[in-house]
């Protein structure tokens, strides 16, 4: 007759429990660039980590950083300051790295603080390219 473990079997519930709820929460990610909006800084992504069986799903609309910058030049008449800002330039097939806020970024992206109408965390459908990953380049 074989005994029962009350304990091995809730340490073996609990871990599968937080297994799950782990898979759920999205930090950071590479992704391929499946199309990209160039006016509105957009692009569907495919994220290149599988962690089932089945293929990711893509992640649609992800807004995509740009830089400005300030810098000298001296054409002459000394040097002068200019600011400048640089789009990205992203074609099907570069490899980004995507990054999930912390909470929905929908109300945030006009530049205001504002609350966001959902309780979600670390969502893909609150994911932001931040940067194209060095094989891309």
């Amino acid at each position: 007759m074989r005994k029962s473990d009350p304990a091995g079997a809730l340490a073996g519930l609990l871990g599968a429990h937080a297994g799950n709820k782990d898979d759920k929460i999205n930090v950071a990610m590479p992704c391929k660039v499946i199309a990209f909006d160039a006016l509105a800084l957009r692009a569907v992504v495919q994220p290149l980590i599988k962690l089932t069986n089945s293929q990711p799903a893509q992640i649609m609309s992800v807004p995509v950083t740009g830089n400005k910058v300030k810098f000298e030049l001296d054409i002459g008449n000394g040097p002068r300051e200019f600011e400048t800002v640089m789009r990205p330039a992203l074609a099907a097939g570069d490899v980004v790295y995507v990054v999930c806020a912390d909470a929905e970024i929908k109300n945030t992206l006009s530049g205001q603080v504002a609350a966001p109408d959902t309780g979600r965390r670390h969502s893909r459908m609150d994911a932001v390219i931040v940067g194209v990953m060095p094989c891309s380049l």
